[in-house]
């Protein structure tokens, strides 16, 4: 399973594309994708995160976005 971003949590500040070795993960109108083919699980987006917006299960419920 390759990680999932939780939008709602995503402020687009990259430090998850520069972080991952595979080129996996890219910014789009401020919220960070995933491309699974890509990633290698290796969790290195996990640990530099600063607000938590990527794990690897999908079935995280988040209902708001603290702007």
């Amino acid at each position: 399973m390759s990680a999932f971003i939780i939008e709602k949590l995503c402020y687009g500040c990259q430090r998850c594309v520069d972080a991952c070795p595979s080129g996996a993960i890219r910014v789009f109108a401020r919220v960070a994708t995933v491309n699974s083919d890509k990633c290698i699980e290796c969790e290195e987006c996990i640990e530099v995160c600063m607000h938590g917006a990527i794990t690897f299960r999908e079935d995280m419920e988040v209902t708001q976005r603290n702007d």
